[in-house]
């Protein structure tokens, strides 16, 4: 069996940046179109079993599941991906496959989003920088292949936004980032609601301060954009 649809980076220079899995060719094709237009290199095939086979030959840095698929299930693929290459699980679906995409994030999906696929929802997910290992600030260690933060060795659980969010602040800790600077980054837009990302961050720092106890702070600079603080522990 082979890809529906493929697209490769350019040049053929590195992995793709999604690996997408729906059995529906049209659906598929036409959200491929989109993360390509995004920039997002994107690879297609129809079912669980080829999303297993193009995930180990072409490590991906991310896979979008649409529910209900094919051969092998969202939270079967999710799994054994999570044990043989570990990346970002997203797991999409309508009414017909809620039951198989809430099983997947059971099995550790990063999150359950709508299908048809909204791009704008999932390209931040795509965006994230990959590092070696768990990025510390302070007292919140962020895990970006496994998806996870702790604050104080309790984890605290955060949306696909929130974690990119955080994500970033915690990459440019000590330092303004201004609002332009995250919504181009995590949204790819210049677009974006204002509120929308006043929200998310908002979000955040509660979650920091009220369920995890963290001592960092996410400070509004008036005028400029928002700064973490909280001393970089180096591991």
């Amino acid at each position: 069996m082979t890809p529906h649809a493929t697209a490769a980076p350019p040049g053929g220079a590195g992995p793709p940046g999604l690996l997408l899995a729906d059995p529906d060719p049209a659906l598929a094709a036409a959200a491929a179109a989109r993360f390509e237009a995004a920039g997002v290199a994107t690879v297609v095939c129809g079912d669980g079993a080829e999303a297993l086979l193009q995930a180990g030959a072409r490590r991906p840095r991310a896979l979008l599941l649409g529910a209900p698929l094919p051969v092998v299930d969202c939270a079967r693929v999710t799994a054994l991906v999570a044990r043989l290459h570990p990346v970002p699980v997203v797991v999409a679906a309508g009414a017909d496959g809620a039951a198989e995409a809430s099983a997947a994030v059971a099995a550790g999906a990063t999150a359950f989003v709508a299908r048809p696929y909204r791009t704008q929802e999932i390209i931040p997910l795509l965006r994230a920088p990959r590092t070696d290992g768990p990025l510390v600030v302070g007292d919140i260690e962020l895990d970006p292949v496994g998806f996870h933060v702790h604050v104080r060795g309790r984890r605290l659980r955060l949306p696909v936004r929130e974690f990119m969010v955080l994500h970033y602040l915690m990459e440019h800790a000590g330092r303004v980032v201004s609002r332009a600077e995250l919504t181009r980054a995590l949204w790819g837009t210049d677009t974006l609601d204002s509120n929308t990302l006043t929200v998310h961050i908002r979000r955040v720092r509660t979650k920091l301060r009220e369920d995890g106890g963290s001592s960092c702070t996410i400070d509004a600079i008036r005028g400029m954009g928002y700064r973490l603080e909280g001393a970089r522990v180096s591991r």
